[in-house]
């Protein structure tokens, strides 16, 4: 197999320090040096420099350079074998994160891992930092959910750079197609318009759909609430849709939700974007003086712990949280053994709770 960059990097190195060119405690090229030296990114540098580090050949000096280390009465020392997994989400302590990072440290502290995990908030710029920090951390693996995934990425990059450096990378809840690497994935169309058509079969015609879709989750949430409608073209008319982002001002959303609901002629049903949502559109529903589930049935995505526990409890559809954790931890796991992996999408059950209710016989 051919080396990669970074490896012909460290091996360069290492041959020039064994050649006795460099004797220990001489200070070595500047990291800008050895990138224009060998054509590579300051990252291929650090990794190599860090592999040697490890290996004893190299010490650095914090604000002072490298140097070279006693390489032969180091030479039996143990390597530092780096077992961190880097770990970004847009979320980190609250939804159904916890699940997720507690699913995957389950399953890749048992192989003797621990993790590094980064919270972007859903910004670029934050997502920006959390790779470069891994990059810098020099992590063995990344798990990465992609920061406003349905637009155009600035960061795009930053991810060509963990493709070259080869790091085992895979993606969940979302992807982009021009990395390779594996992810982890709910069938959100599916879902949203399995929900949509039950909906529909129990008398709901008017329906309205509030979706997020600044990620690839809510525009394919959208996109099967719209494909529910088309198969039903006699009441198609009757579907109103709200899109928002995910750094827009709530109540502006909040506000066109009660004119909507205001009309005459309201949706009997509102979807929502995630469960998180939902119970905030309960809230909106009642401060307008109407009832959930008497004037208007919620649905919402994820299942979200608390969803269960107001009153009404909300009917939701279920998101594999922990299970995706495991499952993902599993994957790291085997890429970075080197194994094959093969993406995965889970089908979503609807959980019917108090906060719908049929209208057949009305």
């Amino acid at each position: 197999m051919a080396e990669i960059k970074y490896e012909i990097v460290k091996n360069d190195l290492k041959a020039i320090i064994e050649s006795g060119k460099y004797q220990p405690g001489d200070k070595l090229p500047t990291e800008s040096d050895l990138m224009d030296k060998y054509q590579v990114s300051r990252y291929t540098i650090r990794r190599a420099v860090g592999e040697l580090q490890n290996a004893h050949y190299i010490y650095r000096i914090q604000g002072g350079g490298m140097y070279v280390d006693d390489w032969q009465r180091n030479k039996n020392k143990p390597v530092i074998n780096n077992k961190m997994i880097g770990v970004v989400t847009t979320h980190l302590a609250d939804y159904i994160f916890p699940s997720i990072i507690s699913g995957i440290d389950r399953t890749i502290s048992a192989q003797g891992y621990s993790m590094i995990v980064s919270n972007t908030h859903n910004n670029r710029q934050k997502e920006q930092q959390s790779l470069q920090q891994m990059l810098d951390n020099q992590v063995a693996g990344l798990i990465i959910e992609p920061t406003q995934s349905a637009l155009p990425e600035p960061n795009i990059e930053l991810y060509k750079k963990i493709e070259e450096a080869k790091i085992p990378t895979l993606f969940i809840n979302a992807h982009y197609s021009q990395i390779q690497a594996p992810h982890l994935e709910v069938d959100d169309i599916v879902a949203e318009e399995k929900v949509v058509n039950y909906l529909i079969e129990q008398g709901h015609q008017r329906i309205l759909g509030i979706f997020q879709v600044d990620d690839m989750q809510g525009t394919k949430r959208l996109r099967g609430f719209m494909n529910a409608y088309m198969q039903h073209p006699e009441i198609s008319y009757m579907a109103q849709t709200v899109m928002y982002q995910s750094d827009q001002d709530m109540t502006k959303i909040f506000q066109r939700v009660s004119e909507i609901m205001d009309h005459k002629e309201r949706p009997t049903a509102i979807v929502c974007y995630n469960d998180e949502l939902a119970i905030q559109i309960v809230d909106v529903i009642r401060a307008m003086g109407l009832q959930v589930p008497e004037n208007v049935s919620i649905v919402g995505f994820d299942d979200y712990v608390l969803g269960r526990f107001i009153d009404p409890s909300l009917s939701t559809i279920a998101h594999p949280k922990e299970k995706m954790g495991i499952d993902a931890g599993n994957m790291i796991m085997r890429l970075i053994n080197g194994e094959k992996v093969e993406s995965i999408e889970y089908t979503l059950p609807i959980k019917l709770r108090d906060s719908v209710q049929s209208l057949k016989g009305e």
